[in-house]
């Protein structure tokens, strides 16, 4: 059977020895962060994770979820006692404000252990990170007796949230959606339609969802420019805040999924639906935004949660199975064969997948870092230049963290041999569930458009020029530094080919727009690469100085070192690669006649 181990020691060295998070004691909740404190808070949230959730992921798997005629829905076995322990630890609203029941701590340990959660179990998990999206909108865009009705219940885990964009004619383009707000002429509307793929849509878990859904008003501009934002209850909520009649939305059907089996990803039917409007009429994706794009920063998170665990189970298989005898000659003689961890290959699968489980999670630290800056910081000028490198990650993010979370899946997965194909050893689940988080919140192609057409000259492309200039100043701070050749001279080489490209976009792509779409998904990978090793300089800066201190992880931190060699050695150079494919253009890929396919 599977195992998880949270890597609270790698968390704590990211958040306090290389991103120095003591340092933003200025901003609002992080005086409250003390390191004793967020030692406990990932130590418990590990805890909870190992014991509490990871031992219903099979299972969870395994049953699924049920729908009955009348359109409710039972989770799996023990989902409902583990979610409300999650729940009881308060920590959905961990990084929620005070004011509505939250601990108003800093967003950036809400992401550190949300990775150890959708590890443990990513199909459970989904059900309070969709609620943690719809607080984070509501907060925004709702009205003060919105927040005072739908927060405190929200933050609690007594009711729950979602959100409803596709339509089944519709997926990313949401100009086309259909489904239709009347206005009863009391503030509320009647809502119409039927939305597909709305994970948590229905479940036993909760007393209440509150659906946060995206319709046209009646007499509205087509396109996107005619969307609205409503607050969709499933039981209407009476003036004392108590739950009443049973509201006009039901669960259709439950998807047959490739994964995630234990969350209910289902087809919602609204049949005049009373719903209320959050935010300004007309302007309803740019209020969904915001919970969308709290959403890609979790699917992100997902992509690395799982690439861990499906990491940590391969480690422990390639120790335990025994095959073949090491090409420098046997290394436990005692036995029949040698454990397969001495086989070069299994160490290139193994040591790539840490390799970007380790930069990964301290990019994912680093941009729930900038988003905590962009949203606390009394500094005007420091809030904008947060907000710029948060907008720019995103899509990085999200599509890299997410398309290499499913490759290093089936790596781990391939490190089994043919164990890996069969269920019960537990690898095909975690595939399975990877696959997922490549497609919702915006197919990672579409992150790749994002990043290219809108990003890169967003602002006259201050966001990207601020990205260069912060990587470039670090390579030359540490020029001198000989223990650090090794490291900066391969991230100063990666931030090359990244310029180069990016101004191969600027004097390509205008005049022919498809040279932009043919290079976006190499680009959005090239990115990610200089990132992940922008991290990896940053960790190995800080392992050299704790070295020299006399700092007592000496082995943790030369294995650091080590791994840090590695990427920059092995995975790197793959940014030539990527610039090469992205200067071919788009000439041979947009030729053929589309009969010719």
């Amino acid at each position: 059977m599977p195992v998880y181990k949270a890597p609270v020691t790698d968390t704590l060295f990211i958040l306090k020895d290389v991103l120095g998070i003591e340092r933003y004691n200025n901003l609002p909740g992080f005086a409250d962060a003390t390191p004793d404190m967020i030692e406990a808070i990932a130590s418990e949230a590990g805890r909870l994770s190992e014991e509490v959730l990871f031992p219903l992921n099979y299972s969870g798997d395994q049953e699924g979820c049920v729908r009955a005629e009348d359109g409710s829905v039972t989770t799996p076995k023990g989902f409902k006692q583990a979610y409300d322990a999650y729940c009881e630890g308060g920590w959905i609203g961990l990084a929620v404000p005070e004011e509505f029941g939250g601990q108003g701590l800093p967003y950036t340990l809400h992401a550190a252990v949300g990775e150890y959660t959708s590890a443990a179990n990513m199909s459970l998990m989904m059900y309070p990170g969709l609620t943690q999206g719809a607080i984070a909108a509501i907060l925004v865009h709702g009205s003060d007796a919105q927040k005072k009705t739908y927060l405190p219940n929200m933050v609690a885990g007594t009711w729950s949230g979602t959100m409803n964009l596709t339509e089944p004619h519709c997926g990313t383009d949401l100009g086309l959606l259909r489904t239709k707000a009347v206005p009863q002429g009391d503030g509320s509307y009647k809502l119409s339609g039927q939305k597909i793929f709305i994970s948590a849509g229905e479940h036993d878990m909760t007393d209440n969802i509150v659906h946060l859904v995206l319709a046209r008003i009646e007499g509205a501009p087509a396109g996107t420019k005619g969307i609205s934002l409503f607050i969709v209850p499933k039981f209407l909520v009476n003036e004392d805040g108590s739950t009443g009649a049973r509201n006009g939305v039901v669960c259709g059907a439950i998807e047959h999924k490739m994964g995630i089996h234990g969350n209910a990803t289902c087809v919602m039917n609204y049949d005049e639906a009373t719903g209320y409007l959050i935010g300004e009429e007309n302007r309803g994706l740019n209020a969904m935004f915001v919970m969308m794009n709290e959403a890609r920063l979790g699917v992100g998170l997902q992509g690395l949660a799982i690439s861990e665990v499906a990491y940590q189970n391969a480690v422990s298989y390639a120790k335990d199975r025994l095959q073949g005898r090491a090409l420098s000659g046997a290394k436990a003689p005692d036995k029949a064969a040698d454990p397969i961890i001495v086989h070069p290959d299994i160490r290139r699968a193994l040591m790539t997948i840490k390799a970007f489980n380790e930069a990964g999670r301290a990019f994912m630290l680093w941009t729930a870092l900038k988003s905590d800056i962009a949203h606390r910081s009394s500094d005007a000028a420091e809030r904008q230049a947060a907000d710029d490198l948060l907008g720019l990650a995103t899509p990085i993010l999200k599509g890299v963290m997410t398309d290499k979370g499913f490759d290093h899946a089936v790596m781990a997965q391939q490190v089994y041999g043919g164990h890996g194909y069969i269920e019960e050893w537990g690898m095909s689940q975690y595939v399975r569930d990877a696959r997922i988080a490549m497609i919702y919140e915006g197919a990672n192609g579409i992150q790749a458009l994002d990043l290219v057409g809108r990003k890169l000259a967003l602002n006259g492309g201050r966001a990207v020029m601020a990205a260069f200039k912060e990587i470039g100043d670090f390579c030359e701070e540490n020029r001198s530094n000989e223990q650090m050749a090794p490291f900066t001279k391969a991230l100063k080489k990666g931030l090359n080919d990244l310029q180069a490209s990016t101004m191969w976009f600027m004097q390509n792509a205008m005049a022919k727009p498809d040279n932009a779409g043919a290079g976006s998904t190499d680009y959005m990978h090239l990115f990610g690469l200089v990132m992940l090793g922008y991290m990896w300089a940053k960790m190995a800066k800080s392992a050299q100085d704790l070295l020299a201190a006399g700092d007592a992880r000496e082995d943790f931190l030369k294995t650091k070192l080590v791994t840090a060699r590695f990427y920059m050695e092995k995975i790197m150079p793959e940014t030539a690669l990527r610039k090469t494919r992205i200067e071919a253009g788009s000439e041979t890929l947009m030729e053929l006649a589309a009969e010719a396919f």
